[in-house]
Order: C-alpha cells, then structure tokens, then sequence
C-alpha cells in the first residue's frame, strides 16, 4: 500500500493488492470521513430533457461514513455513508451513496483519532514487503506466477515444443524456449520484485543464466535498468515439476521458505506449522478457530496468528475485524493468507484462524 500524510488526521492511500484491501477494511469505522472518485447520476436540465433519465459522471466526493464492507470475491471494498463535500456542484450533500475501493484507485481517510493498531495497518499496508515472480521450468513447461503477500496469481503457461508423449512440435528451440519464459517473466515482475527459479534438471539454471546475459545486453545497449540483477533471481533446489504444478508444489514447500524466508508467505508457513507441532504433541499455547482465538486475544495472549477468508464465514465481518484488532492491540502479528494458495486452504480448514500463544489460556 502506498500510503501518505495528508494534514492533520488524514492519509492519503492506495492499495496495492488485496491483502492492502484487508488492511483498509480493518481501519475504516463508521464516522469516518474517506474522499475518492466515483460516479453518481446527475439530472439533466432543460425544456426537452426526461425527468426520469440522468447521466453518470465522474466525480470526487468526501463520504461521511456509515457502513464497510469487504467483498473479497470481486476485490473490492464498499462504504456506504452519506455525501459531505464533492467537486461537482450539481451533487447535493447528505444524500445517500456508496464508494468502491478496488486495488490502485486512491482515497483519503480522515478519523477524529488514529489508534496505533490503524496508525501501524496503514502505514504497512497489508503487503509482506516485496513481491516474488515464481518460475516452475523443465524441458517441457514453463509456468510463471507472481506472489504479493500470500496472493497467488499465474501469469503465464509455456510450453517448449521438445518431443515427448503428449506432443511433438516441429522445429523445436530451447534457446526460443528460454527467451519466451524470460519474457514472461518480464511482463509479470514490478520494480523490485525478486525471481525465484526452480524445477528439475538444469532448464531452470539455463533460464538464469539467459535472463542475466539478456541484462547485460541491455545494459550495453543503455537500456539494463527495469531487468532484475543477479542478486534478485534466485534458484531453488527440491521442486520436480515444471509448470502450474510446480508453482504450486513449491508455494508449500521448504524450498520456498529456503528461498524466501523473509516473505510474508514463509513466515504465515511457520506459524502454521508451529500450531500443528503443538496440537500433535498436545500442547497449550496455541488456538484454533474464532471463539478459542477471541478469548485469547481478549486477554493479550496472541504472539502471532494467520487467518483466511474463511474467517468471516466463521464468525462475521465486523467480529472477525474486531478480533484481528484487539489481537494486534494486545502486542500481537496477524498475518492473512489468501484463499488461492494451499496456506489459505489449510487455514479455512482449521476454522478461519489459527494461532501461537505467549502463555496457556484455559476454556
């Protein structure tokens, strides 16, 4: 999230991802002031015009607000409230409207008083600092993805044409091959994004070894500068499968927290593995679902917890809000996993939410 101060009591932010969408959902409240853009439906004016017909235009209001809701399923956030101020004179104030908030539009909160869990949630955003561009190669596919947060989205699908069961593709071409899954590669990653290559053989090590001679051609060329350095593309060693399966198969293994052990997805991996070693060995220190990590929270216990979409199914929007604010509150992280990858899958399982304790809390 890309956020900055915008006078007193105000930030002006825009979310990047939908782990930022989360992040705004926790600091919006009713009594809120939130400015943006939108459209509203404007009466026409004259002798010929039809009563009942406007036209939509665009138009930037200041929303005094009521409601929030988060739609995780189309990627937005919604507030209802009513308008205060807008730059459109033919927009009467106090009438009833609603703001979407998708990732990369821009808005502007005002709250009467930032508490400091809403002060750290806008000032981190939702993210886990930079993103990761994952290739899964082998000699026959090529599949790209890029990771934000704990949000998973392919890219790409390459297939090399070499010889094989499934298809046979005249004039095959590693070096063709190599230059299309660099250039996929390209297209997906943003600045500073690092490139994590893995998969059987030596095809990944080729695919390095191209995208740093294609750098150092650029760089001759003037031109270097967007490509990632040496530095930022790393390989990574115990994956077997090429393509979407080895995009996957790597998302839950240990070669991804190896490789990445600063992400926000490794660190949400040792949390859930923590309370999984601790439920087999029947230890304490640890909750499971809504209602054993509400009581937790309520009692500044949680170290660190991981929740998923399912949380809101489990318990409600607002109370699942309440609870991850009241855990940060009592000193504690709270990391969100998106549904798209099997860390979301584990903890939609597990009740929504799960959880490692600073000390035991008892039923």
């Amino acid at each position: 999230m890309i956020t900055k101060a915008a006078g007193e009591g105000s930030f002006a932010v825009m979310p990047e991802e939908s782990d930022d969408l989360m992040a705004l959902r926790r600091v919006v409240e009713a009594g809120d002031v939130v400015a943006g853009s939108t459209t509203r439906a404007v009466k026409r004016e004259g002798e010929y015009a039809r009563p009942d017909r406007g036209e939509r235009v665009r138009v930037r209001i200041a929303l005094n607000v009521e409601a929030v809701s988060l739609d995780s399923t189309l990627g937005r956030l919604r507030m209802r409230g009513t308008i205060s101020e807008s730059d459109n004179e033919a927009i009467p104030h106090g009438v009833h409207h609603s703001l979407l908030v998708q990732a990369g539009d821009r808005v502007t909160i005002t709250k009467k008083a930032w508490s400091p869990v809403h002060a750290r949630l806008v000032g981190r955003g939702g993210g886990g600092g930079r993103g990761f561009v994952l290739a899964a190669i082998d000699s026959a596919d090529c599949g790209v993805a890029r990771l934000a947060g704990t949000r998973l989205t392919m890219a790409a699908g390459i297939r090399s044409g070499a010889g094989g069961k499934r298809y046979k593709t005249a004039g095959f071409s590693m070096e063709r091959y190599l230059d299309e899954a660099a250039g996929a590669i390209a297209a997906a990653r943003r600045k500073g994004d690092a490139v994590v290559v893995f998969g059987p053989g030596e095809t990944k090590r080729r695919l390095r070894n191209r995208m740093l001679e294609a750098r150092a051609a650029a760089a001759q060329r003037g031109r270097g500068g967007g490509a990632p350095a040496a530095q930022d593309v790393l390989l990574a060693e115990g994956v077997d499968t090429g393509g979407e399966d080895g995009i996957r198969s790597f998302t839950g293994s240990e070669a991804m927290r190896d490789a990445m052990g600063d992400s926000k997805m490794a660190a949400a991996y040792r949390v859930i593995d923590e309370v999984m070693l601790m439920a087999s060995r029947r230890g304490r220190k640890f909750a499971m679902g809504y209602e054993e990590t509400r009581r937790a929270s309520r009692v500044g216990a949680v170290d660190s917890l991981v929740f998923s979409d399912g949380i809101m199914q489990a318990a409600g929007e607002q109370e699942a809000v309440d609870m991850l604010n009241e855990a940060e509150a009592g000193g504690g992280k709270a990391l969100s996993v998106d549904s798209t990858t099997d860390a979301g899958s584990r903890v939609s399982g597990m009740g929504g939410v799960v959880a490692t304790l600073r000390f035991p809390v008892g039923g």
